[in-house]
Formats: C-alpha cells, sequence, structure tokens
C-alpha cells in the first residue's frame, strides 16, 4: 500500500516489536514508509479490512479477491541461470532461463518501486523436521498475504526466536508492481523469478497466493534432493496405531489428494507437500490450501467447517455483502476457488507434522478418458514411470487458461511446474526408498468411468474410498487379480463395498470395441510423452510403460 496521507493504521504501534535484527536493509530493501514485522493473524485481518483488501464473512474468514489472477500463471515463472546452479537445472518448459543482469534489472526497479510504502514481513520455516528447515523471509504488499505465509508455514514461538531470525531464502511479492516485457524479457507484465545463488525470488502483478507457496515448493524442490531427501507433491496420512504405517498419496490439484487424505479412520500429516528423509515423511507447510468449489458439509465436513471459522483466508469465494454467506457453489469469479487454514483446524491432524516412514503409495489420476481402471497395483518399475509420466486431466482453472473442461495432461513427477531436477532425480530417489522400506505402490483413478469426461461419469468418492480403505489395511492382499492388456499393471477383480462391475471400467462402456481403442489412444500418449524422459532414465522404467 501507498500510505501517501500517512494515515496511521491499526498495527502501526506494534509494528517494530517482532522486527528482527537482520532487518530489510540486508535484502537492499530502503526508504519504507513502514514495514509491519510478523504481525500476528488478529493484527493482519485488522491491517486487511482498514486496506481495503477483503472482507470478513460469516463466522470468521476473510474473503479476499486476486483480481486478474485467479490461477498460476505457469508460463511466467523463470529461474535465474547462474553458474552455481545451472548445471543441476532441468531446462526446458517449467524451467525457463532468466539472465543474472535481468534479474538484477528487475529488482533494483522493484526495490524503487516499494519505497515510501507499507510493507508486510512474515519471517516463518518450511519443514516441520528441524534438521532440513528452511527460513524463509516473506516479504508482501498485502497484510493479507502476510497472514497467508502464517497459515501455510510454521512460525518462531518467542519473541527472542523473532529478533535472532535470519533467513536462507527470501520472497518478495509486489501484485501492483508490473514487469515490462519488452524491457525485462517476460512473457508478460507478470513475473516469478528464483535466484537460488541470491537466494531470492521476487514476485510481481498477481496476487494469486499460490504463487508465494509454490514458489517456496520450488526452492524446497532445489536444495533437498541435493540432501538426498525426496521432495514431494503429495499429501500424507498415518495410521493412529502405527506410526511407520503412512501413506502418500501423489497428485496434481482436482484430483483429490486434499479430499482422500482427510480420512477420519487415520491422522493427517499433510495435504500437499512433503518431504521423505532417512527419519521418515515430514509436512513443508503448517497449514492447508484447499480447493472449495462444490464443497458439501456431507461429503467433506472437516472442510467444509473451515470456511466458517476464524483465521481461514477463502480466496475467490463470492459472499453476499449484506449476509456475510459465503457460496461455495458459485464459480463465476473462478472454479479455483481457495482455501488455507492452518492445518490445525483439522481435528485429527497430527501435531508434529511428522510420522515414519510410507507403507503404501498412491499414485491419484483424475483419468478424463474414462479408461483407468479404479485401482491397480503397480511393481516399483511401473510406480517410477507412472510418477515420472505424471498422466491426469488439470480440472477447474487451476491454472491461467483453463476452463471447467478437464484437459489431459502429463505433469512429472505429480508437479511439473515445481520440479527443478531432471524427473529421473526424484525417480531415483523414489525407488531407493520403496525398496529400502518395502513400500505397495497403487495407481488409483478419480477421474471417469462409463466413457469420457461429458458421456461417462465421475468415480463416486464413496467407491474411491471403499478401495483406498481396502489398500490401505491389506484386504487387497489376498484377493484375484487381472493383468491389464495395456499397462501390464495388476487390477484385483473384487473388494469390499465396490461392485465387481467396477473393478472393469470397460463394463459399463456402450461397447468393448470403443472402450479398447480409446485406452490404445491413450497408451500412445504414454509413450509419445516419455521419449522426452529416455535419456537419462534406466532402460527398465522406460520398459515398464504400456505395450500396444
Amino acid at each position: 500500500m501507498n500510505n501517501l496521507l500517512n494515515i496511521k493504521t491499526p498495527a502501526e504501534s506494534v509494528a517494530q516489536i517482532r522486527k528482527a535484527d537482520y532487518n530489510l536493509s540486508n535484502h537492499g530493501v530502503t526508504n519504507l514508509r513502514l514495514a509491519y514485522w510478523n504481525l500476528s493473524t488478529e493484527a493482519l485481518y485488522e491491517e486487511a479490512v482498514f486496506r481495503g483488501e477483503g472482507a470478513t464473512a460469516l463466522g470468521g474468514p476473510f474473503v479476499a479477491f486476486t483480481g486478474k489472477h485467479t490461477a498460476r500463471s505457469a508460463n511466467d515463472k523463470f529461474i535465474v541461470r547462474e553458474t552455481t546452479s545451472e548445471g543441476n537445472v532441468w531446462w526446458g518448459q517449467y524451467n525457463r532461463p532468466f539472465s543474472s543482469e535481468k534479474f538484477e534489472e528487475l529488482y533494483a526497479r522493484l526495490l524503487g518501486f516499494m519505497q515510501g510504502r507499507d510493507v508486510f514481513v512474515q519471517d516463518v520455516y518450511a519443514g516441520a523436521d528441524e534438521n532440513y528447515r528452511l527460513p524463509i523471509r516473506m516479504v508482501t504488499e498485502y497484510a493479507w498475504h502476510s497472514h497467508f505465509a502464517r497459515n501455510m508455514l510454521l512460525v518462531p514461538q518467542s519473541l527472542e526466536e523473532y529478533k535472532r531470525f535470519v533467513p536462507e531464502f527470501t520472497i518478495i511479492a509486489m501484485p501492483s508492481f508490473k514487469g515490462q516485457p519488452a524491457v525485462d524479457n517476460t512473457q508478460s507484465e507478470t513475473f516469478i523469478c528464483l535466484s537460488f545463488e541470491k537466494k531470492l525470488a521476487i514476485v510481481g502483478n498477481t496476487a494469486y497466493a499460490g504463487e508465494l507457496k509454490k514458489s517456496v515448493f520450488t526452492i524446497l524442490n532445489y536444495l533437498l534432493p541435493l540432501e538426498g531427501v525426496l521432495s514431494m507433491h503429495c499429501s500424507a496420512n498415518v495410521n493412529p496405531d502405527n506410526a511407520d504405517d503412512v501413506a502418500l498419496f501423489f497428485g496434481l490439484s482436482g484430483t483429490g489428494k486434499t479430499t482422500l487424505s482427510a480420512d477420519p479412520t487415520r491422522r493427517l500429516i499433510g495435504d500437499d507437500e512433503h518431504g521423505w528423509s532417512d527419519e521418515g515423511v515430514f509436512n513443508f507447510e503448517a497449514g492447508c490450501y484447499a480447493k472449495v468449489i462444490g464443497l458439501s458439509a456431507s461429503a467433506e465436513p472437516e472442510i467444509y467447517a473451515t470456511t466458517r471459522r476464524f483465521g481461514t483466508i477463502l480466496e475467490n469465494v463470492p459472499y453476499d455483502p449484506v449476509t456475510r454467506f459465503i457460496d461455495l457453489d458459485d464459480d463465476t469469479v473462478t472454479e479455483n476457488t481457495r482455501a488455507s487454514y492452518p492445518l490445525e483446524f483439522i481435528a485429527n491432524a497430527v501435531p508434529e507434522k511428522k510420522a515414519g516412514h510410507p507403507k503404501n503409495i498412491i499414485l491419484l489420476t483424475c483419468d478424463a478418458s474414462g479408461v483407468m481402471p479404479p485401482i491397480a497395483h503397480l511393481t516399483p518399475n511401473q510406480t517410477l514411470y507412472q510418477f515420472i509420466s505424471g498422466y491426469t486431466a488439470k480440472v477447474g482453472g487451476t491454472e491461467v487458461g483453463l476452463g471447467a473442461e478437464p484437459e489431459i495432461t502429463f505433469s512429472t513427477c505429480f508437479g511439473g511446474p515445481f520440479m527443478v531436477h531432471h524427473p529421473y532425480k526424484y525417480a531415483e530417489l523414489l525407488k531407493n526408498k520403496i525398496q529400502r522400506y518395502g513400500v505397495s505402490c497403487w495407481l488409483v483413478n478419480t477421474g471417469w468411468t462409463g466413457g469420457p469426461y461429458g458421456v461417462g461419469k465421475r468415480i463416486s468418492i464413496k467407491y474411491t474410498r471403499a478401495l483406498l480403505n481396502a489398500a490401505l489395511t491389506g484386504k487387497l492382499a489376498n484377493v484375484q487379480y487381472y493383468k491389464d492388456p495395456i499397462f501390464g499393471f495388476e487390477v484385483p477383480k473384487t473388494c469390499p463395498d465396490v461392485p465387481d462391475s467396477v473393478l472393469e471400467p470397460w463394463s459399463s462402456w456402450p461397447s468393448r470395441e470403443e472402450y479398447d481403442k480409446r485406452y490404445k489412444d491413450l497408451a500412445l500418449r504414454f509413450i509419445q510423452n516419455f521419449k522426452k524422459f529416455e535419456e537419462g532414465t534406466p532402460i527398465e522404467v522406460v520398459e515398464a510403460g504400456p505395450k500396444v
């Protein structure tokens, strides 16, 4: 905010109390009107409402609208090409190179833009395992973005800890600042630029909070594999009676990571981003960032309850300005409506945000072709093939340019836009851990059955939960399986509480011939997509793909 009139704001008197000794001048940030350091959630509510950044809805959630950008701008993300890191980066579609000179110029202009303005600083940690925890400083233009940082990451626990805080990485987000494509060599006025050498990320011309979250994830996806820790785009839960009965759920947004991991019979470790070290699995975050479009109290009661709570941020969720009732079914702003809330809002969450080693890995795919079986057991090499492929359908506008209709896609390691190394770097770490800890691996389709999108229908979440429950509790260990004729994985013939016909996806199609044709078409897409990974991937993994 550019407070030209020097108006005293609600938290101005306490703005400097939690100021770190290692201050903003160390980042080249000078001549601000005022920096608000590490404000509490309550103070950030007051500041955000005072500044007109949003409103409080019924029950206490803060509602914010992000303007033009209601999703991630994948095409506007860049990594600075530097001698210290360029050999580790898998340059291409997701990791676009940006020159260090242009980065310096862009950052200098951004620093000039910030002069005379108010900013909000949150000093936070990414990573619940203290051995791999990354101190991050989040400098934001908006108070509600500072609140978002507090929801999503771990915060220091004392005034002394705030004073002593020294960030290893800094993220500066200024939605009002626009890049100049002709000058900066950016794709548009929007940019997300990361420099691993300077340990700095800068974000401009987008208020979508997911960019802040995923910038942190991208940083960890670069740093942790260099230490032998697998960084994963997955949710995780654990058996309340056995800390070494962890389940991982890999998948893109919209495949059910958050919904399926919030299982009342198990305890939630986290819903989106985790690391897997020699000690076990740990959450990168302290909060959840769940899609809430069409959310219902009956189907997802725990997540639904968070949308009526103080401390939750609702992003792009329409509400009645008189009654303050929110409408979770209203997609007029975007289908990608979001709720950010602390993990503690989920009653069965694990307070430590970490547990032992996985017993099961579930690769979630939302198959818009309607041909994949609802569940299949995978060999380790089939797991790596599916993991590297990352097949799914992008749904509901999670990226700029996506509409309501699903778009078939392959997202490397089920998180392509955030993976920095060559995919096999992550796959090799996954392989070693699967073998070391004897993990069972499953492919679960949460997409369509009986035909493709527009013809068939979405697989019932009731059946998906029953299939998962059977897999995680060992009920699928002694049933009969059939071998999928194209992908070669094993599909159970029966499962408790699931009709046998559901396990035979062709049975609900108008004709077997039509089903087989569509399945072969999908297999050919897999083969074509995997060609770009063949260099650097062992032949046994390449050969674990489909046969047409």
